[in-house]
């Protein structure tokens, strides 16, 4: 009989060890893939940079324009820039005419990769795909602070210009991490931005002090939440400027368009010190 319970014993001893390893197991195991390493720029101008994620040890990617006037020692203006849904890493340094005007306007440019390409930065609790973004999210946020304070501890950056901005889903991005770190950014803006799932039009009450620009085209169905935001901010009397472009499309009116590009250049320009 003490045979029998002691072996009873040994199998729920071993049967609870088992689950707790297998729930330990599936916590540990990366929501990464290797397509989240692509990379689509072949631009020489472009650095394809690399850091260790200390939560996972997982090797996560960024990229990098440094211009050719930056001279070690001497601060200069970064721009943080966050790209939309399944885009790579380096996706944002290839729209056209970004490279030029970065090098042009004197900013130094840095594109996180947001953990994976579809982690919203924080932004969202549950992907479009009903993914649970519990792990993603907040991975996908710390990977651009990351990548902000490697770029800082790297290079002379100006701590009183730093610039954040995002297309689609790195509107939404940009708009949760400008109101998470408000301290941070001296400006924001954003095209064709996703309204932030964490976020309501209320929270803009946290950047009220910090100049916005939005672009956003007519022919994009996210014309309508952008309008419910920027109405919002028109009610707080805040330092922005909508800038909405009549048969525009989600895309290819900031990807494609080196005029509308531009517009993000001279509003960083213009609030730079």
């Amino acid at each position: 009989m003490d045979s029998g319970d002691n072996q009873m014993k040994k199998l729920t001893l071993f049967i609870s060890t088992f689950l707790i390893f297998s729930a330990w197991a599936l916590e540990k195991q990366s929501v990464r893939t290797e397509w989240d390493d692509e990379r689509s720029i072949q631009d020489p101008r472009v650095q394809h940079l690399s850091y260790i994620f200390e939560e996972t040890g997982e090797s996560i990617p960024y990229a990098l324009f440094v211009p050719s006037s930056y001279v070690k020692g001497k601060d200069i203006s970064l721009m943080v820039s966050l790209h939309g849904l399944t885009r790579t890493y380096d996706w944002l340094m290839g729209y056209e005419g970004l490279l030029d005007l970065a090098e042009q306007y004197n900013f130094m440019v840095v594109t996180p990769l947001g953990y994976t390409r579809k982690g919203w930065y924080g932004a969202w609790s549950k992907g479009l795909d009903e993914r649970s973004l519990e792990r993603e999210g907040p991975f996908s946020e710390k990977d651009v602070m990351n990548v902000l304070r490697l770029t800082r501890e790297n290079y002379s950056i100006d701590a009183n210009n730093i610039f954040l901005w995002g297309h689609s889903m790195g509107g939404a991005g940009t708009y949760h991490l400008g109101m998470e770190h408000p301290e941070l950014w001296k400006a924001l803006a954003l095209a064709a931005p996703a309204p932030p799932q964490v976020r309501d039009v209320k929270d803009l009450k946290i950047i009220e002090d910090i100049p916005i620009l939005v672009l956003q085209g007519t022919k994009d169905r996210l014309v309508y939440p952008t309008r419910e935001w920027v109405a919002e901010m028109k009610r707080l009397e805040m330092n922005y400027i909508y800038d909405e472009i009549v048969g525009a499309d989600h895309s290819f009116f900031v990807s494609k368009n080196k005029e509308n590009m531009k517009k993000i250049f001279n509003f960083f320009a213009e609030h730079r010190d």
